[in-house]
């Protein structure tokens, strides 16, 4: 039975198809990432740079997600998708020619993280409203959710520790050339998909207008505000610590891309252990308070972090690190998607993809330069700091939020009856 509740979503068949895909392309993703960041701190020693190339590859979701969402809730998601990820490939290829052109690297390679940003901006959000597509059954969303971050992080546990290791064996370049024909799983996964449900396209008003209705929709309901804000804060302090990884594996651990690799697997596990532990649950009830806990959790477990100068120790810190940020983006998810309007979703998720992504550029240049100016350890025990506050300020504003969302749940059949009255976010 635990099994059963554990891939319930796989009865769709599109949906196993994109599981199978997305895995193997975000392996590939995993190792360009890694293997990215360590060549330019190879090249450079700084570690602002490594915020300038994060921002750079992020920075366009800020910028386009919200036309994104409008494109998302009036294109044929199916075959935009397959443009983004034919288009992420020719990117990918790109950094392979670059690489093994040589010459001047760093701002070649500034350029090309700025195009695969501009393709994300629009990817992230089809991707997102996509997924009820893929899995028409309401009651089989948060574990389909669920599973896809288990996916995610199985991604982010085997390509970092196989980047390491490439890296070590053979240098960066292989990684890239590896990323590059990862995206033909992911291709013909979607190539593979049949039987999707027709959707009815309204087109009432401009593009502008639609943004204007979506963004209005989103900020003037109170669950959906605090969660994307919420998010929105988490993801801007993840994003300042995490690009100052190769400082800590390289200048605090004294190792190399063997530990970077290290410490971005054991973020991994924890993460994959939160998304399988979300996959196991039958219902949306409690999604609130665990949203709380991770993210108070995880400011804490910065702390320790940004203290810790031994492998041994950061290692498990890592992996709390991971847990406590893939339960709370995870359990945001769900809970969006479950109380959001279906002909605003694609719309609603573009803001998602903003908070989620969007504002990790600004984390970024944020984290380079803190860290330049006091160092990568204080920086990290500064955004810990901050996220345990706003997990604070979001545990003040569960009791309202439970008012707004019951209605929802009721009228969509979400909750099991006996418990009617019961709110994911109050349980």
């Amino acid at each position: 039975m635990a099994a059963e509740s554990l891939g319930r979503a796989l009865v769709h068949r599109n949906y196993r198809l994109f599981l199978l895909g997305q895995g193997i392309s975000l392996i590939g993703t995993w190792m360009q990432q890694v293997a990215l960041s360590w060549m330019l701190y190879r090249l450079t020693d700084s570690p602002a740079l490594l915020g300038m190339i994060s921002f750079t590859t992020q920075i366009p979701s800020l910028i386009l997600s919200p036309l994104a969402g409008v494109a998302a809730d009036r294109w044929n998601r199916h075959r935009a998708l397959l443009v983004t990820q034919v288009l992420a490939m020719v990117q990918a290829t790109l950094v392979v020619i670059v690489v093994y052109s040589g010459g001047d690297l760093v701002w070649k390679l500034v350029g090309l993280g700025f195009l695969l940003g501009v393709i994300n901006a629009f990817d992230m959000p089809l991707r997102q409203s996509f997924l009820v597509e893929m899995v028409p059954d309401r009651q089989h969303l948060s574990n389909a959710i669920a599973l896809n971050s288990s996916i995610v992080n199985g991604a982010r546990l085997v390509g970092p520790s196989l980047a390491g290791l490439i890296i070590a064996a053979w240098g960066e370049s292989v990684c890239f050339l590896l990323n590059a024909v990862s995206y033909v799983a992911v291709l013909g996964a979607l190539l593979a998909m049949r039987d999707l449900p027709i959707r009815q396209h309204v087109h009432h008003g401009s593009a502008l207008e639609r943004l204007q209705v979506g963004m209005s929709y989103a900020f003037r309901f109170a669950p959906l505000r605090v969660l994307l804000m919420l998010l929105a804060v988490v993801s801007f302090m993840a994003m300042s610590t995490s690009v100052l990884i190769p400082v800590f594996a390289r200048d605090i651990l004294q190792g190399g891309a063997r530990t970077q690799g290290f410490l971005m697997g054991a973020n991994g596990i924890g993460a994959l252990a939160a998304a399988l532990y979300l996959a196991s649950r039958k219902s949306v009830l409690g999604l609130g308070r665990a949203i709380l806990l991770a993210t108070v959790c995880y400011g804490v477990s910065q702390i320790a972090f940004s203290f810790s100068d031994r492998l041994p120790l950061s290692l498990p810190i890592m992996a709390l690190s991971g847990f406590c940020m893939m339960l709370q983006m995870a359990s945001t998810n769900t809970l969006i998607q479950t109380i959001t309007e279906e002909d605003k979703r694609g719309r609603v998720m573009s803001l998602y993809a903003m908070a989620f992504t969007g504002v990790a550029p600004l984390g970024s240049l944020f984290g380079g330069a803190m860290a330049a100016q006091i160092g990568a350890p204080a920086t990290v025990r500064l955004c810990g700091t901050c996220c345990i506050a706003a997990g604070i300020a979001f545990g003040l504003q569960i009791p309202r939020m439970r008012k707004l969302v019951r209605p929802i749940y009721e009228a969509a059949g979400i909750l099991p009856k006996p418990v009617s009255a019961i709110t994911p976010i109050e349980s």
